[in-house]
């Protein structure tokens, strides 16, 4: 099996999937204690890096996504897959999935 080197440009979200840069977790609690790695809850906010061609229709066509590279979203706790690249949190997602887009 030959090895295949993964770079965010070279990952291209199929369908109505985007590809999203987590942001980094809290490591404090609002009053200032220290929160261990094993503590932090897994951050709901990213930014989206790329973005799919969007869903087919049942005629054929192809109905666009409501997000574009660089919106920064809110999407869903427990939802799509988790990906590490050059040390980077990803996480591949479905469009379903994205509950807002933060401004």
């Amino acid at each position: 099996m030959a090895a295949v080197s993964l770079s965010v440009s070279t990952v291209k979200p199929l369908g109505d999937r985007v590809f999203v840069k987590v942001s980094a977790s809290e490591e404090r609690t609002a009053g200032g204690i220290l929160l261990p790695d094993n503590a932090q809850e897994k951050p709901q906010v990213g930014e989206i890096t790329a973005v799919g061609p969007g869903k087919r229709n049942d005629d054929g066509t192809r109905q666009e996504l409501e997000v574009n590279i660089g919106d920064k979203v809110l999407y869903s706790k427990y939802a799509g897959t988790d990906i590490k690249l050059g040390g980077e949190e990803y996480v591949l997602l479905s469009e379903k999935d994205i509950l807002a887009v933060v401004s």
